[in-house]
């Protein structure tokens, strides 16, 4: 069953197992407020047992593009689409979020993208593979995060 996540009232709900779940809630939050404002999308997630389809297309695209394979578990994901881009979010327990932003034109942006939550430290798949800018939110604290542009069609 999917819950709509508030970015006024944060909530660890679903990602409590994680050991920086405040920071991740606040990383989460931070997402919904960001498609709220942009796009009018209530931004909405599954538990990972529930999203499989999803979770398994982002591994796919980490795995076929990078050879990446996330060592932590997922805790809960999302998959929708605006404005012809289709959008997954994966978020580990470890408070790692990755999420893949796929524009739907033959023409368009594809990228995936990986945030840090507060308090994490770097996950060794990625630590010798990106370089994590910084940011600062009244959500989630600071945040680093990285990128990597997808060749494929997925």
């Amino acid at each position: 069953m999917s819950s709509l996540v508030d970015f006024r009232e944060v909530s660890t709900t679903g990602l409590e197992s994680s050991p920086v779940a405040p920071a991740l809630a606040g990383l989460r939050a931070n997402e919904a407020r960001y498609f709220k404002n942009k796009y009018d999308h209530d931004f909405t997630v599954r538990p990972a047992d529930e999203a499989a389809a999803t979770i398994e297309w982002v591994e796919r695209i980490l795995r076929e593009e990078r050879d990446l394979v996330i060592a932590s578990r997922p805790l809960e994901a999302t998959e929708f689409r605006v404005e012809n881009i289709r959008w997954a979010y994966v978020f580990y327990e470890s408070g790692l979020s990755v999420n893949v932003l796929y524009t739907l034109d033959d023409a368009g942006k594809r990228a995936v993208g990986f945030k840090l939550s507060d308090g994490m430290a770097v996950p060794a798949e990625l630590a010798s593979r990106f370089k994590f800018a910084r940011q600062k939110s009244k959500l989630a604290g600071t945040i680093r995060g990285s990128f990597f542009v997808i060749k494929g069609e997925y």
